[in-house]
């Protein structure tokens, strides 16, 4: 079974809380670097960062990425690799990895994860990552997405809100660091290449809509998506200013400044 990989990087200079997010410097380089580093530390064959804007391009490649310049009118991070492929010709059943620009703290060992667990569950569409939520993290909270799934790891939904919803705790013990239901979804994809063709030509989903989930339009066509449980837990990403100050202070710790 050929396990290879190639992990792509979507990269967009617009952002509506911080523009030009993945220019900024943390701990004294680019974040956009940092995440290109999380990558090469995993076993992927081929890492390219995927943007539509020339400030991008020209520091990624200043610190050695391979990029491919793509178009300013995709929406998702998942339509950017499907031009990625279709620019560089993959063959359908080269196996992708989607690393989001943000995540300069990414375990390298949850890149092979993922990449491996599509490997392995050839019905899967799309393979992601998950975690049990962790006693300290607010299940209330919609930035932390949910997963509910089959008994064979297949996603039944994910959602911003508190599911599964625990009716009574009385009943069936405290559930958040028990036996926990519960579980945190990572934003980190692998695709196939002949799906990733596939995906941009769907139509959008009334609940990728409304919950502002792009992989809702998967479940919503009938694509499956087998999501593996690890137990490690990513450093934050960077949505706001604070993330931003916090990944810095954890990233100088890291390297011993």
């Amino acid at each position: 079974m050929d396990t290879s990989f190639k992990v792509v990087i979507p990269a967009r200079y617009a952002s509506s809380r911080l523009p030009g997010k993945p220019l900024m410097e943390v701990a004294g380089r680019p974040m956009l670097q940092h995440v290109f580093e999380r990558a090469c530390e995993s076993h992927a064959d081929e890492v390219i960062i995927a943007t539509d804007d020339a400030r991008i391009r020209s520091v990624a490649e200043g610190f050695g990425a391979h990029v491919c310049m793509t178009s300013a009118e995709h929406t998702t991070g998942t339509e950017r690799l499907g031009e990625v492929v279709e620019v560089l010709n993959w063959g359908d059943d080269i196996l992708v990895v989607n690393l989001q620009g943000d995540e300069p703290l990414m375990p390298a060992a949850l890149i092979d994860q993922v990449a491996g667990d599509l490997a392995v569950h050839e019905r899967a569409a799309i393979t992601t990552l998950a975690y049990p939520l962790a006693k300290s993290e607010n299940e209330t909270d919609p930035h932390i997405v949910k997963a509910v799934l089959d008994q064979e790891g297949y996603a039944m939904y994910f959602s911003r809100a508190p599911i599964p919803w625990h009716r009574d705790p009385a009943e069936t013990g405290s559930g958040i660091g028990d036996a926990n239901p519960v579980l945190h979804h990572l934003g980190l994809y692998a695709y196939r290449a002949g799906f990733l063709r596939l995906f941009s030509g769907l139509e959008h989903a009334p609940l990728e809509v409304f919950e502002k989930l792009e992989q809702l339009r998967a479940l919503w066509h009938g694509y499956r998506i087998h999501v593996g449980i690890t137990n490690r837990m990513p450093g934050p990403g960077v949505d706001t200013a604070e993330d931003l100050a916090r990944v810095g202070r954890l990233l100088a710790g890291k390297n011993g400044s």
